[in-house]
């Protein structure tokens, strides 16, 4: 995988680390949890699998930008560069303060704009999925393990399964009536939520997962696996990659109808 081999190999030697940080927090009769200023939780799972790494990205990659959600951006200690490492140190962050084991942790490389390199790691499930751009996206317990994965097939809405988040977000864009007219169209419905709709959207399990509000470090991981899955990703208004704040990820073939189901594709408005 020349350009992205190295890379990748050391999103994997990241997951390790915060996996290990993560579990032996999760379930933890002492963990500590607060909110952040948006009323969001943080627990101190978060801000160790963070700090630990943003360690080893300073050692490793001096010369690359990270963007973490807890703390914010840092330029590289070797000076700013078009390549910045994105961090979700447990995204599902409810999940894991209850005890629900889907939550994952979110590692990305992007180059610019674009993705490049996506990890998805949730230990708990025993899980962890990867892609980097041109070279196709797996899943597996681990490398040794991994198997190729891709979309489904599914060409019709009737016969799809389509995965959300919740329908707040929907009610506050005023699209919660167009979500509730798509629900009603499909095959089945699901609300996964997080990270996991998006997977298995990339397994072929799932053919639809759309959120209406989003940050880059939820998605930028994300991307890469779904597309290189052969999957197609943008934001509401139609847009390819994380920067947009929404997201719509579909096996491709579903992709324009749901967009203009529950999108606000350019040019139109309502």
């Amino acid at each position: 995988m020349p350009g992205y081999a190295d890379d990748l190999s050391l999103a994997h030697v990241l997951a390790d680390t915060a996996d290990a940080i993560s579990m032996s927090r999760f379930r933890a009769l002492d963990l500590r949890v607060q909110d952040k200023p948006d009323l969001t939780p943080v627990t101190d799972a978060d801000i160790a699998v963070e700090k630990a790494l943003r360690g080893t990205l300073g050692r490793s990659r001096p010369r690359d930008g990270v963007l973490g959600e807890e703390g914010g951006a840092s330029q590289a200690p070797a000076g700013p560069g078009r390549r910045q490492w994105v961090i979700d140190p447990i995204d599902g962050t409810k999940n894991f303060v209850r005890g629900v084991p889907i939550w994952a942790t979110l590692i990305a490389l992007m180059e610019g704009d674009q993705p490049v390199v996506g990890l998805v790691s949730a230990p708990a499930l025993g899980r962890r999925w990867w892609a980097a751009l041109g070279h196709g996206a797996y899943a597996g317990r681990h490398t040794a393990a991994a198997t190729a994965i891709r979309v489904s097939g599914v060409r019709r809405l009737a016969d799809a399964s389509f995965c959300y988040s919740d329908l707040t977000g929907w009610e506050e864009i005023g699209r919660l009536e167009a979500m509730l007219a798509v629900m009603r169209s499909v095959w089945r419905n699901r609300s996964y939520g997080d990270f996991y709709g998006y997977m298995l959207v990339a397994e072929g399990a799932v053919d639809i997962m759309v959120e209406p509000e989003l940050s880059l470090w939820d998605l930028a991981a994300l991307v890469p696996i779904v597309t290189e899955a052969g999957g197609t990703f943008t934001d509401l208004t139609g847009r390819p990659g994380p920067g947009g704040g929404s997201a719509i990820a579909t096996n491709g073939a579903l992709h324009e109808e749901i967009l203009e189901r529950v999108g606000h594709p350019a040019g139109r408005s309502g």
